[in-house]
This record gives structure tokens, C-alpha cells and sequence, in this order.
């Protein structure tokens, strides 16, 4: 069987790049309807309030102004917004969240009412001009105070401040510490931070009155299921919404469905019956947040550094009740925690606690940031307490390559790799052995150079039972008359290129030059139901079933062509560049357009034994998730297991604070490759997201939990000039589930990067006997770690 082997590996440039770099490039923002009316939303000053009484008058009588909404106007119009993820139906708590806050305010920012005008500055001077009533309440504004006896209540029905908690893994520590030979406890602190797209969130509805049909352009990652919800919470039919994600620039998993604004454009344009454009401004994107997690440790450990048994109680800052996935990365990061070393015993209790802070939304890598960081950290403490090198220690503790697939304490199944090549490969690149000698000589010269290893295993493709997180998806491939083909996905691309993958796999498949193939996304109208952009899954799963559909497709060709050619048998047919030949008299041949013409057109003078048409919807289910769980009560949730080595080396100026990144260094492997320049563009932005997270991105509150950060200028990410050049290598161990062996790669980078900068600059300053347990390292972090040492 010919496969799609002619353009995997290759490449291919971005197949519809040239629109980006000419600026024809269409994202939601550069649409324009007849009669479009903006948006604006009155946002909460304060982070925990009664609301009293909205007035709206004087806005009404505004310059432009088409209408003032509160939350309590919306009430006839929208039901509370589905839960992504619903906390209350596994355990822990529900709260109904509407688009606008009807009585009470829980985190500074909270949209409490909406202007609607003929221009975006008229409604944004509006705003101005309505008056909120706010009675203050107490403030909640980190984990332990949450915690506490008194603390106050922030959801009264629920009687703590507990969202949902659990645990994953036997508790058993305290039996297996007791005959250890080396225990170690320690907290690790991780901060506040975001993802910031590029392009923020960005909706265009309008509502059809004579057909009863919404139409919204969205810049969302998730358009099938953000119609379903949609459909639920408005009291419509999915069939009377249609959702268009045109190009987004940038997501990170904050544009994935179910948030406030999802529904605030759509409920606004069947109000006032004109289409309606709500555009976020850049402060309003840098609210929803993740990552805040205080992480205490106990791990047992023998003298040759291997690890006996772990115990984790992670705490999560989640900041206010939310309908989105958000706290879901604390229970992912549990799952995590430990994935990729042969730690027999692994126990992680997790509680995720509601503060008077934005909610947590879904942002790369869900979670699995903490949980890398941690062990990352545990494996340099364990190195400094035996003596052993840290590559020694890690080596040591990995899962062999022999041992898959190997199931992980908390049910999840690794299912291929060598990690310990890819630490080689890492270390060979870093001239490690040569570094030390470097790092030793300049030590004596008062100069402070740092070497950090940081290692992750980035579980994608989720599949979770109950929710709108498959790990399947549907294509469909159509070839024209002409030989013209069209892959329609279930699956999106917010940019990372996965569209040009596809583009590849199904002219591999189909034998045509890859001009000859489009690719159909984010229209519900025209592409099969599927789950969008999320959990890496765009290649593993529409990729996989864009593969299946054309592979059909393929099959019908070669039967024509054989009819065409009059060769013996089918498989005789090559298919390849646009042409179909036999492969015993490569003289014979015709075009592959020919071939389809006579498939429309002549099925019956060439007795084909064929359903005339070239179409073939295909889904491609992963065979090695388990949605039952074992006695154990653990499942396999997850399709394929990508993961990284990297290093960091930096040099710390111990009178100023001051961190020079000196080099980055990552070998990869995310099984077989379909575009190694996307991979590469993926990765680097990846581990420059992790590395601006490990040195200055990071939310800041004032004591009544006003955000700080509200533009590039105070939310500080990193420049050009602060990153050296990412040096890149790579490894193939394919994924035995899956029929391409890809493995996802959307989410690599950020947490590897993140501990091999953490773990860095503490080898830089432990000569000097200080240690930082908190993110982010920045100079300030630094010298108080330094003056508590000379302390």
C-alpha cells in the first residue's frame, strides 16, 4: 500500500504563508458586516463586591449609544454557561456563571455590564458613564489564607473554598520512608503568569431574524463544541448557529470554548438585532491566568540517587469559579507528576482552592508545567545530597527502554522512548564535560556560571470521559471533477501550522503536488464535527483520519486508473506528482485529473465497480485509551507521550541579580516528524514562552487585588535580544498507537525550559550556599535568596 511517506519528513514551507507575510491574512477582526455595532464591557474595580444597583441612564444617553445590558438584562436571553469541565459532577463544587455578573463580583475585572454603540470609542465612553453600586466584601487572595479557619467564605453553598480536591497514587510514603536511607521535604512556589497571544479574543455575531440564525465569527480554537454550548445556553438548535473561526493569531488554550466572552457578542446581536463586534483589549487578556501552585514534598531516596517514593500535596490558586477547563490542570498535573522515571511509589493529593483573583483558563502546557518543574527540582536535591551528578541521578531514575509501555503510578501508559539517548544527545551537544571545567575555572575568578537539566514528558491528546476532550476526530477528503482536493477537519490551527501538515499527509496519500490540496477548518457549517485545537491532537487525530479518508479516495483512483490504463489489478497503480503509471511499464500512465474526470463522467463506459463520487469521511479513533478504570480506579487518558531533554547555562551577577542566558540547548522527540520546520517553530516557542515565565512574566496584585500587570510594558515578555538561539536536536521513537507514529508537539518546550532556567541559576548560586524555591528568578528573587544566605 503506498503511503504518505513522499512528503513526511520534508520541509514544506507554510502552504498558505505567503497570505500572513502580504498581510491578506483574514482573522476575525478584519471582517466587517453591514450595520456592525461594538461592544464594551464594564469591568468590576474591585476583586470581591456586592452589586447593589447598576445605573445606566447616562450611558444610555450617550453619543452612538444602542443599548446598556446588566447581568440581570441577560438573564431572559442566556442560561448559565455550560461547564467545560464541571467540577460539581466529579466531586466538587458547581457555580453558576452567567456572561455577566449578576450579583456579585469575584475577581477585579469581572465584566458587570455591556454598551453596545455605533462606534467602539463611543461604547468604550459609555462604560465611563455607567454607575455600579459596590458593597466590598472581605478579600481571599492566595492558598493558605483560603485555607484558613476564618478565612472568609467566597461561595456560601459550598462551606469552604475547596473547588474540588483528590489524590493520585497510593498513600504509602510513610511506610517506605521508614527503611530509606535519605528523606528529603521542601515547598516549591510557582507564580502567576499567561499566555499572550498575539491576537486577543475576538467576536463578530450576527442574528438572522428571519431565519432565527446566529452567525459569529470567533477567534476560538474549539468552534463545533463552542456551537453546542452556545446552543444550550441561548435555548437554540446547534443547527440554528453557525460558527466561523477564521485565522487566530496565537491561542496557548485560552481561546478554547466556554469562557464569558464566548456568549457576550452572540446574546448582544439577537438583542438589538444587528450584528455586534466585541474586540478584548490587551489588559482584559492578560486576566485569566494558571500555573499559581504552592507544591509540598517528601521524597525517600537511596545513596546512588534513586528515587524510592514520593509524596506531593499540591495546592492550586485558581482564583474565582470559572465554566472553563481551568482547573483541570491541577488534576492533569497530578497525573504528570513523576511520568517518564520509575518511581514505584508516587502519591499526589491535589485541592484546588477559589480566590478573589481572574479565573484559571486553559493554558499550554495544562499543568504539566508544575509537575515537571517539581521532580525537576527533587532531581538536582537529591544530586547535592548523594554527590551524584544530576545527569547521573536522572539517568538513573528514568523508565528503560525496555519497559514499555509502562504504566505510570497514576494509571497513565507510557508508551515509547529513550529518554536517556535524548539526555545524551543534549549533554553531547552541550559539551558538558568541558562546560564543568569552565564552570569550575571561573568560579575561582569570583564569576558565577550555572548549568540546569530539565526533563519533560508533555502526555497529549487527552481523551476525558463526560467532556468535549476526545481524543478522536473526523476529515473528509473530496476530489473534484478537475482533480482538485479538499480536506475538510474537525480540527483547527491557531497558527501552528498542523494545517500544512495535513496539506502534506493527504497529497502523500492522494499522489497530487501539494498545490492541488486545500485545507477547510473552524466552519461548522462545512466541516464534520470534531473537537478543534486542543491537547496537541490536531495531527494525531485529524491528521490521522485526513490519512484514512484519502487513502479511500486513493483506492477508487487506482480502480479507475487500472480501468483507464487496462492493467491487471489495482495495486499495479502508482500514484505520484500528478500522475498515475503502472509500476511494471511506467510509459503507461494518465493524470490523476483525468482520472477523476472519468470517474464524474464515464463510471459506467469503464464498468467501474466503484461509488462514483471521491469522497470519504473517515474518524480516527486511538486504540490505547481507557476509559474504564482498573481496580485502581485509574485510566489511560491519553494517546501519545512527546518529551524533552534541555539545558540551560547561564551566568548570575551576585551584586546585582542580573541572569545572562548564555545558551539553550533541547534534543526532542515527537516520533515521526510530517514537517520538521513546524516542529522546530513549535518547540522554540515553546521554550521561549517557558524561559519567559522562568525570568519575568508574571501577574502582580496590590493588596486589594487589583491586577498590576495590564500591558507589555508591566506583563514583561522576552525580547529578541533576551533569548540566544534555541539549539535544536531531535529523536524518532514513533507511537506504536497511532497509524503515522506522530506524537503531539504543541505543548513541548515550555516546561522543560522553565526547570532547566530554575535549576540553572541555583546551580549558579549554590557556591554561595543560597537556593531559590519560587518562580519566577528574577533579580529581586536573587538577592534576597543571596542576602538570606549571607544571613
Amino acid at each position: 500500500m503506498q503511503t504518505a511517506g513522499k512528503f513526511v519528513g520534508r520541509p514544506v514551507r507554510k502552504h498558505d504563508g505567503d497570505h500572513y507575510l502580504t498581510a491578506r491574512a483574514t482573522y476575525t477582526g478584519d471582517i466587517v458586516l453591514p450595520g456592525t455595532v461594538y461592544a464594551a464591557l464594564v469591568r468590576a474595580p474591585f476583586a470581591h463586591a456586592l452589586i447593589r444597583s447598576v445605573a445606566t441612564s447616562a450611558a444610555e444617553g450617550a453619543t452612538g449609544v444602542i443599548a446598556v445590558v446588566t447581568g440581570k438584562d441577560l438573564v431572559p436571553w442566556c442560561d448559565e454557561i455550560p461547564h467545560g469541565l464541571d467540577a460539581g459532577l466529579l466531586g466538587g463544587h458547581h457555580n453558576a456563571v452567567f456572561p455577566l455578573a449578576v450579583d456579585k463580583v469575584f475577581y477585579a475585572g469581572e465584566p458587570v455590564a455591556a454598551v453596545v454603540a455605533t462606534s467602539e470609542a463611543d461604547a468604550r465612553a459609555a462604560c465611563l458613564l455607567v454607575e455600579v453600586d459596590y458593597e466590598p466584601l472581605p478579600l481571599v487572595l492566595d492558598v493558605r489564607s483560603a485555607l484558613a479557619a476564618d478565612a472568609p467564605i467566597l461561595y456560601p453553598a459550598w462551606a469552604e473554598n475547596v473547588l474540588i480536591e483528590g489524590h493520585v497514587g497510593s498513600d504509602d510514603f510513610a511506610e517506605i520512608a521508614r527503611s530509606a536511607p535519605h528523606v528529603l521535604e521542601g515547598e516549591l512556589r510557582t507564580h502567576r503568569g499567561t499566555a499572550a497571544p498575539m491576537e486577543p479574543r475576538t467576536y463578530l455575531a450576527a442574528w438572522d431574524a428571519a431565519r432565527q440564525r446566529l452567525t459569529l465569527y470567533a477567534s476560538t480554537q474549539n468552534p463545533h463544541v463552542l456551537r453546542t454550548v452556545l446552543a444550550a445556553s441561548m435555548r437554540l438548535r446547534e443547527d440554528q448557529i453557525h460558527v466561523i473561526a477564521p485565522r487566530v493569531g496565537g491561542s496557548f488554550g485560552l481561546k478554547m470554548y466556554g469562557s464569558r466572552e464566548d456568549f457576550i457578542a452572540p446574546v448582544l446581536a439577537r438583542i438589538v438585532g444587528r450584528p455586534v463586534r466585541w474586540m478584548e483589549e490587551r489588559a482584559a487578556s492578560l486576566l485569566p491566568a494558571a500555573r499559581e501552585q504552592l507544591l509540598s514534598y517528601r521524597v525517600a531516596f537511596d545513596d546512588d540517587g534513586r528515587l524510592l517514593a514520593l509524596d506531593v500535596e499540591a495546592l492550586t490558586d485558581h482564583g474565582a469559579a470559572a465554566p472553563t477547563h481551568g482547573w483541570g490542570m491541577a488534576y492533569v498535573g497530578a497525573l504528570a507528576t513523576g511520568l517518564g522515571y520509575a518511581i514505584a511509589h508516587c502519591h499526589v493529593r491535589y485541592r484546588v482552592v477559589v480566590t478573589n483573583k481572574a479565573p484559571w483558563s486553559g493554558t499550554k502546557p495544562f499543568g504539566k508545567d508544575g509537575a515537571t518543574l517539581l521532580l525537576e527540582r527533587i532531581m538536582e536535591r537529591v544530586a547535592a545530597a548523594t554527590g551524584v551528578d544530576p545527569v547521573t541521578v536522572r539517568r538513573r531514575n528514568f523508565v528503560g527502554t525496555g519497559a514499555f509501555p509502562y504504566r505510570h503510578t497514576s494509571g497513565l501508559e507510557l508508551d515509547s522512548g529513550d529518554y536517556g539517548a535524548a539526555l545524551d544527545k543534549t549533554m553531547e551537544t552541550l559539551s558538558y564535560e568541558r562546560l564543568l571545567a569552565d564552570q569550575a575555572r571561573l568560579r575561582a575568578q569570583g564569576r558565577y556560571l550555572g548549568i540546569g537539566i530539565g526533563f519533560e514528558l508533555m502526555p497529549e491528546s487527552a481523551d476525558i470521559p463526560g467532556a468535549f476532550v476526545a481524543a478522536y476526530d473526523t476529515s473528509t477528503i473530496r476530489m473534484s471533477p478537475s482533480g482538485q482536493v479538499s480536506v475538510l477537519t474537525g480540527v483547527t490551527s491557531p497558527g501552528t501550522g498542523s494545517d500544512t501538515g495535513i496539506c502534506q499527509l493527504v497529497a502523500g496519500e492522494l499522489g497530487v503536488t501539494l498545490d492541488t490540496v486545500s485545507v477547510v477548518q473552524g466552519d461548522t457549517d462545512a466541516c464534520p464535527y470534531g473537537f478543534g485545537n486542543i491537547s496537541s491532537r490536531s495531527l494525531v487525530t485529524g491528521g490521522n483520519a485526513a490519512v484514512l479518508a484519502a487513502r479511500d479516495v486513493a483506492s477508487k483512483i487506482r480502480a479507475a486508473a487500472r480501468a483507464l490504463l487496462r492493467a491487471d489489478s489495482d495495486d499495479s497503480v502508482l500514484l505520484e506528482d500528478g500522475i498515475a503509471r503502472l509500476s511494471y511499464d511506467p510509459s503507461r500512465s494518465v493524470s490523476i485529473a483525468e482520472v477523476a474526470g472519468a470517474v464524474h463522467t464515464r463510471s459506467y463506459m469503464l464498468e467501474l465497480d466503484i461509488e462514483p463520487h471521491l469522497e470519504s469521511t473517515r474518524t480516527y479513533r486511538p486504540t490505547n485509551i481507557r476509559e474504564v478504570p482498573d481496580a485502581l480506579g485509574r485510566m489511560q487518558t491519553y494517546t501519545t507521550y512527546p518529551y524533552a531533554v534541555h539545558a540551560s547555562v547561564v551566568e548570575v551577577d551576585t551584586e546585582t541579580g542580573f541572569v545572562t542566558l548564555l545558551r539553550h540547548v533541547a534534543t526532542h522527540d515527537c516520533g515521526t516528524v510530517v514537517n520538521p520546520l513546524m516542529v522546530d517553530g513549535q518547540v522554540t516557542g515553546g521554550v521561549v514562552m517557558g524561559l519567559g515565565a522562568a525570568f519575568s512574566e508574571e501577574h502582580v496584585f496590590d493588596d486589594s487585588g487589583i491586577p498590576l500587570t495590564t500591558g507589555f510594558k508591566t506583563y514583561l515578555l522576552p525580547r529578541a535580544v533576551d533569548v540566544p538561539r534555541v539549539e535544536l536536536g531531535h529523536l524518532c521513537t514513533p507511537a506504536p498507537g497511532t497509524p503515522l507514529g506522530t506524537k503531539g508537539v504543541g505543548e513541548a518546550g515550555f516546561a522543560g525550559a522553565l526547570a532547566a532556567a530554575l535549576n540553572a541559576v541555583n546551580d549558579a548560586i549554590a557556591p554561595l550556599g543560597a537556593r531559590l524555591d519560587r518562580t519566577p528568578v528574577s533579580p529581586v528573587a536573587i538577592m534576597s535568596a543571596l542576602q538570606e544566605a549571607r544571613r
